[in-house]
């Protein structure tokens, strides 16, 4: 009676998305992941949004504890992309019927402001897609270049909204300063991505509530919920890997609470569980990431190795990706971001 009550409810609170993370009676959590579905069959239709992905450099120069791409980790075979490969890429995303662009890499300081800023605008000359950016953290200034160049979005993940881990995370780094660069985006016309891990070191299920919670209160467009896959040559390489079943209740958590918004069924659901993405795309995410990176840079890239594309054709492997969609009959949308709808969807 008590879960009937707490999933019937229009608004949340705090005390009630702990409760709701923390079910472990299998029955409960189906009741919990089939509410997320309904409720995001009512506000954002049964489309799946995509997402065509270019992880077009894999340097980093930050050195985040969890992360295989961070500057210390000797090991790991880099790659750049030429810009013009960027740009062809992106055709080859335009020419699938994906109307979405997400370009992409660690902090990579190489791609200066004016360089990204000629890639955003000859995608935009040549494709007619919208553009996400996906950098790093970066200066005010590329910001509000690459806005003028053509930018419509900016994925920054915050990972944790507990300041103590966050420094910890992201090796001395403030949670402050990540969320002023949030709100800069926003100020100066960006639709804002974000999001969280699941699963990190020491991360509590009310750390987890208070992430979802700063999602909107950032007002993200796009609110990410990832599980932690641990990485080889990185300080929490034998870390456990976050479990497919919290990350599951944190997504139909946030589509409880951030109910129009867009939520990735992201690709490394795959990494822990064969039917990853379809299993978050029925607890209430309605967005799924297709990875366009040729093939000769793919197989480098840690956060493309997914159980089900790893190795294939980046073609082949979005086809099969609809597939899957489509096996679940749901339907990919075809409504291009500059298009009005007549649904609550923010593309």
């Amino acid at each position: 009676m008590i879960l009937c009550n707490v999933l019937n409810k229009e608004e949340l609170s705090r005390e009630e998305m702990i409760f709701l993370l923390g079910l472990e009676k299998p029955e409960e959590i189906k009741l919990l992941l089939d509410k997320a579905d309904d409720i995001r069959r009512k506000y954002v239709s049964d489309e799946v949004h995509l997402r065509g992905i270019i992880n077009f450099s894999n340097f980093c120069e930050q050195n985040c504890q969890y992360c295989a791409l961070r500057e210390d980790n000797f090991s790991y075979h880099r790659y750049r992309m030429p810009a013009e490969e960027i740009i062809e890429t992106a055709k080859v995303i335009s020419n699938e019927g994906i109307s979405n662009v997400l370009l992409q890499s660690g902090h990579d300081s190489f791609y200066d402001s004016d360089m990204i800023s000629y890639i955003i605008y000859s995608i935009k000359q040549k494709a007619d897609v919208s553009v996400t950016l996906s950098l790093g953290a970066r200066r005010f200034d590329e910001y509000r270049a690459w806005k003028i160049a053509g930018a419509d979005r900016y994925l920054l993940k915050y990972e944790t909204s507990n300041e103590k881990l966050y420094y910890e995370y992201y090796g001395k780094q403030h949670l402050n300063e990540r969320i002023q660069h949030l709100k800069f985006l926003k100020q100066i016309g960006y639709q804002v991505a974000s999001g969280s891990l699941i699963g990190l070191p020491h991360q509590t299920i009310e750390d987890i509530a208070d992430n979802i919670i700063l999602c909107k209160d950032l007002e993200v467009t796009i609110a990410m919920i990832s599980p932690f896959i641990p990485a080889s040559f990185t300080p929490y390489k034998n870390q456990k890997a976050g479990s497919i079943e919290l990350t599951l209740k944190a997504i139909a958590v946030t589509r409880l609470f951030l109910k129009n918004a867009n939520i990735p069924a992201t690709n490394s659901l795959d990494e822990i569980d064969n039917r990853g993405k379809e299993k978050g795309l029925n607890s209430g995410a309605n967005l799924v990431l297709s990875d366009f990176t040729p093939i000769g840079y793919k197989d480098t890239d840690h956060s493309t190795k997914s159980k089900k594309t790893n190795g294939n054709d980046p073609i082949i492997a979005h086809k099969a990706l609809q597939s899957r969609i489509e096996a679940m009959g749901r339907r990919v949308s075809t409504i291009h971001p500059g298009n009005p709808t007549t649904s609550k969807i923010i593309a």
